[in-house]
């Protein structure tokens, strides 16, 4: 299902937003656009990031705020409690890259996988506003072609995930981009820009052979085009328990 959000929507001021996954790729631009359109923000930091105190630096020089709650049930159910959030965005994510660096270093290879991270983590969150009897807006960035049908590890926890959001009794938005792409990465991703790159090529003939909507949905996007579109359906009123794929979330979708 998928809604086009309603142009005279009322954003605001109302709102206070928790960013999980803010100093991700595309969290730290959902930050950007959340302060700057007068939302109160908090961006979640790990605390045992080594960057914490740049990340500190870095959103609260754009105003916003800065929780470092640690991923632990109780104390994120505390921190809900506290905050009140009306919005969640759950941003979080791992790669196959970050659990090998992990391994390398010394650590422990299974706190970074699918299940550990993209399933754990944000189950955790969810169990923690629902502890904390919070009722905000979930908004969770799943991927294209995630489905009941789903056999890949990535895509079977993201499903998972979907359906315990979806039987959470929670309003949420679940957006399904294709693959993210652009500048401004702390890590390259060189396989996952050849795929986009390959795909994008592909969308033009899927396009010019009538397949439209096909074309639209597997087209990449940037950070900043994603940001724009999760930040759009957060803030609409009416874009309550919806699933948009990435045709919905482009800067274009209002005109089909």
């Amino acid at each position: 299902m998928s809604a086009i959000p309603d142009p005279d929507f009322d954003a605001k001021s109302t709102h206070v937003a928790f960013v999980a996954g803010a100093t991700g790729y595309t969290g730290r631009e959902v930050v950007r656009q959340l302060a700057e359109a007068g939302v109160t923000v908090v961006a979640h930091v790990r605390p045992d990031s080594e960057r914490r105190h740049d990340w500190r630096r870095r959103f609260e020089k754009i105003g916003a705020q800065v929780d470092e709650t640690a991923w632990e049930a109780e104390a994120m159910t505390k921190t809900m409690n506290r905050i009140q959030p009306t919005l969640i965005f759950a941003l979080l994510g791992t790669t196959r890259a970050r659990k090998a660096a992990v391994a390398k270093a010394g650590g422990d290879p299974e706190a970074q996988t699918y299940e550990a991270v993209d399933y754990g983590l944000t189950s955790l969150l969810l169990q923690a506003c629902l502890a904390a009897h919070v009722t905000p807006k979930f908004v969770y960035l799943s991927a294209v072609g995630v489905s009941e049908k789903s056999r890949d590890a990535y895509s079977k926890v993201r499903w998972r995930f979907e359906t315990e959001l979806r039987h959470s009794g929670l309003p949420f938005v679940v957006a399904r981009p294709s693959f993210i792409v652009g500048e401004g990465r702390d890590t390259p991703r060189p396989m996952e820009h050849l795929g986009a790159t390959l795909i994008d090529g592909a969308t033009v003939v899927i396009g010019l052979l009538g397949a439209k909507t096909w074309s639209r949905r597997l087209r990449s996007m940037d950070n900043v085009e994603l940001a724009e579109g999760l930040v759009r359906y957060a803030l609409d009123q009416s874009a309550v328990n919806v699933v948009i794929e990435s045709e919905g979330l482009r800067r274009d979708a209002n005109r089909g």
